[in-house]
């Protein structure tokens, strides 16, 4: 009787033990794989943290987000002037078509830009005012040593008179630094905020303008 209580009691320590080193293997199974779990980002977090590498939280005086650099993978990228050497750090989108056709038809029809002469993105912590416009990528100076800040009188009539032109092909949505009461000729800013229907109407115009001949950048208007 006894020897049979013992051998029972064998069987039931060995059962008991295989148990419980299944039950340690499969908490160590579960631990590693909910700190694997926990080690990965979720999508809302690994879209914080790229915003968080781009966005500094604040914005520029017109309403778009300043960014903390050009081609760092935010909406900030370094682009090229069709028909001319020049490039810019602008604002993808919309803006980018507008101040792009500016430049083109500053190149082309007021006086030819080489390479260097188009400023577009500045660091955050080199602006202020109006000039944290180029912060969020959407500004651009022009020439900016030919036409000193405070300074009027810098365009020809017949250059001011294409200039005047292009800010009509804008209808409003881009704003000119000669027009301020401190001057600023060779400045160039988009004039309204993001989600504006404006901006989307003259992008819509002018990329209709690029994919027709004899219409956009680069015809010469008529100057009575």
């Amino acid at each position: 009787m006894t020897k049979a209580n013992n051998g029972l009691s064998r069987r039931t320590v060995l059962r008991s033990g295989a148990a419980a080193v299944a039950a340690v293997g499969l908490s160590t199974v579960f631990a590693t794989t909910a700190r694997a779990t926990d080690s990965k980002p979720s999508a809302s977090t690994a879209a914080d943290q790229a915003r968080a590498r781009v966005l500094t939280g604040e914005h520029s005086a017109n309403g778009w987000a300043i960014e903390k650099g050009a081609d760092i993978g935010g909406s900030i990228w370094t682009r090229p002037i069709p028909g001319s050497p020049v490039t810019a750090a602008l604002r993808i989108g919309d803006v980018a078509v507008v101040l792009v056709h500016v430049v083109r038809r500053f190149h082309y029809e007021i006086g030819t830009l080489n390479r260097g002469e188009v400023v577009g993105y500045k660091s955050p912590s080199t602006v202020t005012g109006y000039e944290t416009n180029h912060a969020s990528g959407t500004a651009v100076d022009i020439r900016p040593g030919w036409y000193p800040p405070g300074v009027r009188g810098g365009f020809l009539p017949h250059e001011l008179t294409a200039l005047r032109d292009v800010l009509g092909d804008c209808e409003g949505v881009v704003g000119w630094g000669g027009d301020r009461s401190h001057p600023d000729e060779g400045h160039f800013q988009i004039e309204v905020g993001p989600g504006d229907p404006r901006l989307a109407k003259v992008a819509a115009k002018i990329r209709g303008w690029n994919n027709s001949p004899g219409k956009g950048a680069g015809v010469l208007i008529a100057i009575s």
